[in-house]
């Protein structure tokens, strides 16, 4: 059932925006020195009613509506993508492709550098396309038979992967205003908890494949679930909707409320559209884009090397179903920091509460403590960096206005920040085992670097927020500016105020 009224109805039943907000809607131009601005359009708002008022209740229902639409199959899509990893190296890949030394590692690392290549313009078809694609190569990958041709698949993997994450989190950045993204990432993103947990059960089962039409057990895992995610991009591209104006399970009153709460949650001028390179070269020069990174990969380089590489010195069937409950905890604490952060609408306190308990686990992981407690070291090394990452990329999303600078600010953020996740998966060396002190120890460092990081960057957002809130009580507002000119300023507009 609609959150609103039938359209029939909507005249009738729904009550209108008060008419201040209908005009900034509307119309959305600011008169300044006699002289009237262009009337702007926002994803598509001016083919729109002007946008209902909601009660608090209203509200929630609408955006679980959206929620029930979009977040399943995109988990689901994700879910996909992780379920391959690792688990055929314990199934036997490495011993049958006779891989020695770090082979197996350079043969990550060609998918993961290949990663920051990210076409988020393109996001209406990443989630579709990309994925059918993808799904055919890992079927693929089942079926080769020495070093190189893993290598060469492996590299059309990490193509066909590369804009997955970065486009699917800015195309949620359409949809959701800044204080409910983060839940709403958490959401996708626990999809790579529990396909940690699922694949782990998975491999263990088609493990009893091994000899079937000649071929080992890894080779199935492979082919598989290359089918089945196939299987999922075709279903996608039947559920998935380009964005709110044109999504048809909302009546016309509930697309012009997703828009109107979107464009005013930054600004009360709302976010610039159009494209210019101006918004582009602004990503490049902005300071809190390159911390960002920083802290970015202080949390990656942990979550791709515990994910990659979980030794625990048994048997493989038993490491196979050993990696399931570390990652089952990760997708409570994954969801639970989410939930709270939106909440609170706090970002950093979650981040820091992840980097500490990488640092716990890790410290325990480098230690000679015993086995089991190794393993038990892995749960906090596990839920710290996948329950912080949501929050780190949406930290940056929250904080960048404009749609073409959000746009490729998460691009360069996310393609640069997975170089650790590159760097993560050489540094686990099998002469190394089984205490893995050099891995360890540069997973440390990163973790280090975010407790720099970090602070850092709450003193500068919080010391640019006291600014520019001094500023707008001497000046009694931004009446000053064009909209234009609150549309190229962007995040430095002086009422858009960072969240910490």
């Amino acid at each position: 059932m609609s959150v609103l009224h039938n359209k029939e109805n909507d005249s009738a039943s729904v009550e209108k925006a008060p008419a201040c907000i209908s005009n900034i809607l509307e119309n959305t131009s600011v008169e300044k020195e006699g002289k009237q601005d262009e009337v702007f359009d926002f994803s598509g708002d001016s083919s729109l009613p002007s946008p209902p008022v909601l009660t608090l209740e209203q509200e929630k229902k609408l955006y679980r509506k959206i929620d029930s639409r979009l977040m399943p199959i995109l988990s689901i899509i994700y879910l996909c993508s992780f379920l391959d990893r690792g688990n055929a190296k314990l199934a036997g890949l490495v011993t049958e492709l006779n891989l020695v030394g770090n082979q197996y590692n350079i043969a990550l690392v060609r998918s993961l550098v290949l990663k920051k290549f990210r076409p988020s313009r393109l996001v209406q078809w990443i989630p579709l396309t990309s994925q059918i694609v993808w799904g055919i190569v890992m079927t693929l990958m089942g079926l080769v038979k020495t070093y190189q041709q893993l290598i060469g698949v492996r590299v059309c993997l990490g193509v066909a992967e590369a804009g997955l994450f970065p486009g699917v989190v800015y195309y949620l950045t359409f949809w959701y205003p800044r204080h409910k993204l983060q839940y709403r990432i958490g959401l996708f993103y626990s999809a790579a908890t529990i396909a940690g947990a699922f694949s782990g059960l998975l491999a263990f089962a088609i493990e009893f494949m091994g000899g079937t039409q000649g071929l080992e057990a890894w080779s199935w895992i492979f082919i598989l679930e290359g089918i089945a995610t196939v299987g999922v991009g075709m279903i996608s591209l039947f559920i998935l909707v380009d964005f709110p104006a044109t999504a048809s399970f909302l009546t016309l009153e509930e697309r012009a409320y997703v828009i109107w709460k979107k464009k005013h949650d930054n600004t009360t001028a709302g976010e610039a559209e159009l494209f210019s390179w101006h918004y582009v070269w602004a990503v490049f020069k902005d300071w809190q884009v390159w911390l960002q990174i920083l802290t970015y990969m202080s949390i990656v380089a942990p979550l791709y090397g515990i994910s990659l590489f979980l030794p625990f010195g048994y048997s493989t069937p038993i490491t196979q179903l050993l990696t399931v409950p570390p990652y089952v905890f990760a997708t409570i604490v994954l969801l639970t920091f989410a939930h709270y952060s939106d909440k609170i609408q706090l970002r950093s306190p979650f981040i820091v509460l992840g980097l500490i308990m990488c640092l716990i686990g890790f410290s325990i992981n480098i230690s000679s403590a015993p086995r089991g407690v190794k393993y038990f070291g892995t749960f906090f090394c596990v839920a710290g960096s996948y329950a912080a990452f949501p929050g780190v990329v949406a930290w940056l999303g929250n904080n960048l206005a404009g749609q073409y600078k959000r746009g490729v600010g998460m691009a360069l953020h996310i393609g640069l920040g997975n170089l650790s996740g590159a760097i993560a998966s050489n540094i686990y060396r099998s002469e190394d085992s089984p205490r893995y002190i050099l891995g360890h120890g540069i997973e440390l460092m990163f973790v280090g670097m975010g407790f720099i990081t970090v602070p850092i960057t709450i003193f500068i957002y919080t010391r640019i927020n006291r600014q520019r809130a001094a500023e707008l009580e001497r000046s009694g507002g931004i009446g000053q500016y064009s909209v234009k000119e609150i549309h190229e300023l962007g995040d430095r507009t002086p009422d858009f105020k960072y969240m910490l």
